[in-house]
């Protein structure tokens, strides 16, 4: 078979397949006369082209090469229903018998056949290829995942060194408290024990002397070089608050200081205590000094309830 029979076979073979003319044509001018295979692979590549049902419109240059245009122009002389070619040149004795109708129909059919095998082959890559970009999907999820995963864990690190910090400071707070308490405890005992010795000498000296020998020993040089004090007040919700007041303030200050810093109710009457040695202020020692209760250099108080 020549090449123009080839031409208007593949042509006719896609036609009555039930391709329409356009695409047809189409589908043999691109593939440059190929075969059927070709041009049914280019029909199901481009089956959703826009322009695909257009009608076909030849270019002007020669692009199926050598009689490319002869061969469209034989190609458009299809005698329609009978499937007779009328092409110039041809031998009157050649191969121009049309198919039989039988003929036609099993070529149609094994034609189907193929393009069944062939959609049936593209459904397959379609679904691997599916099933690779699913693969593809996961595997950035899963990667998505671990750089969260990563991000998550290195903020908990963080916020638990945070809090080993926070609890090493608050430790070391507590332990200077500690101190501090541990401080005043020895102070006062120091105070009260030189008082002892005082009370003693006294025994051994008449007791006019015994007011000047305190001022000539150690707790008045005490007294005159503190002129401060720092107060600790441990408020009823087991909260502290820490101020500085002048030696000769009164306790009463201390009392105003609570009521205007913490979350006391209006009207609540409360007390201040010395928890050690203990000793519960009256009415009477809110107007003594902080120097005359013993509250110089430091002290913690504690409120409590009338």
């Amino acid at each position: 078979v020549d090449v123009k029979m080839a031409e208007l076979t593949t042509l006719e073979s896609l036609l009555e397949m039930g391709f329409g003319r356009n695409r047809a044509e189409k589908a043999v001018a691109n593939t440059g006369n190929q075969g059927i295979e070709q041009a049914m692979d280019w029909l199901m590549e481009h089956e959703n082209d826009p322009d695909i049902d257009e009608p076909y419109v030849p270019p002007a240059g020669n692009v199926l090469g050598g009689e490319a245009d002869s061969q469209s122009s034989a190609e458009q002389l299809t005698a329609g229903d009978t499937g007779e070619v009328i092409a110039e040149g041809d031998d009157p004795e050649g191969s121009k018998q049309p198919m039989t109708e039988e003929e036609k129909r099993e070529q149609v059919k094994r034609l189907e056949e193929l393009m069944r095998m062939k959609q049936a082959e593209r459904r397959e890559r379609e679904r691997a290829e599916e099933v690779e970009r699913e693969k593809q999907r996961r595997r950035q999820g899963q990667e998505l995942q671990q750089i969260r995963q990563k991000i998550q864990d290195d903020e908990m690190k963080k916020l638990a060194d945070q809090r080993r910090k926070e609890k090493m400071e608050d430790k070391l707070a507590r332990q200077r408290v500690k101190d501090k308490i541990a401080r005043d405890r020895e102070e006062r005992a120091q105070k009260f024990g030189g008082g002892a010795p005082s009370s003693t000498a006294t025994s051994s000296q008449p007791t006019p002397p015994s007011p000047s020998s305190p001022s000539g020993q150690g707790p008045p040089p005490t007294k005159r070089e503190y002129d401060e004090s720092r107060i600790q007040v441990r408020l009823l919700d087991g909260s502290t608050i820490n101020t500085v007041f002048k030696a000769q303030e009164p306790l009463a200050a201390v009392r105003v200081y609570v009521q205007m810093n913490s979350s006391t109710p209006e009207g609540q009457d409360f007390t201040l205590l010395s928890p050690y040695p203990r000793h519960v202020y009256t009415e009477m020692d809110m107007e003594k000094p902080l120097k005359e209760l013993g509250l110089v250099p430091s002290a913690v108080l504690v409120v409590t309830k009338k």
